[in-house]
């Protein structure tokens, strides 16, 4: 398959920016305040973004578009993961599921980086509530969707190769 990157980073970074956008209208516009979780999903989508509009603006070579791809799928994974430990706490029994904790500029101010992120990827009652769905799918399973998208195009730009100019 053939696929012309710079313009797959840019799309990449063109529904990043609709995926930040939407979480902050659901934030401001519908007053859902985010979660510990939806805040290191929201950084990730953020590292994604970033990273491919540098690719899209240098334009690398191979090599480059092989790096850029790379930090794309790990960051999706990473992102990937986190979604995934949303949808499991949101899928526990109520009985299951953990205390509401400290916010996440609470563990961040208090604890070293060290200590704060496992403590945050634990989850939270606040992290097993659903508050908005939309086709019966909630926020983190939205945002696992496009994490795996974004996984495929890493991927894509790591072992996929690029039509030449004259062929």
């Amino acid at each position: 398959m053939i696929i012309p990157f710079r313009a797959m980073f840019l799309a990449v970074l063109a529904c990043c920016v609709g995926v930040l956008g939407f979480g902050l209208y659901l934030q401001h516009g519908l007053h859902l305040e985010p979660c510990p979780l939806c805040i290191l999903q929201r950084m990730a989508f953020l590292a994604i973004g970033l990273t491919a509009l540098l690719a899209f603006l240098l334009n690398p070579g191979i090599v480059g578009r092989m790096f850029f791809g790379l930090l794309i799928a790990l960051f999706s994974a990473v992102g990937a993961a986190v979604a995934g430990r949303n949808i499991w706490l949101q899928h526990l029994p109520p009985d299951k599921v953990p205390e509401c904790g400290p916010g996440l500029d609470y563990l961040m101010d208090t604890f070293p980086l060290i200590k704060a992120l496992p403590m945050v990827l634990q989850g939270s009652g606040e992290c097993a509530k659903v508050a908005w769905t939309m086709l019966g799918l909630s926020i983190p399973a939205w945002a696992l969707g496009w994490f795996l998208v974004f996984l495929m195009a890493g991927v894509a730009a790591l072992f996929l190769r690029e039509r030449v100019k004259g062929r």
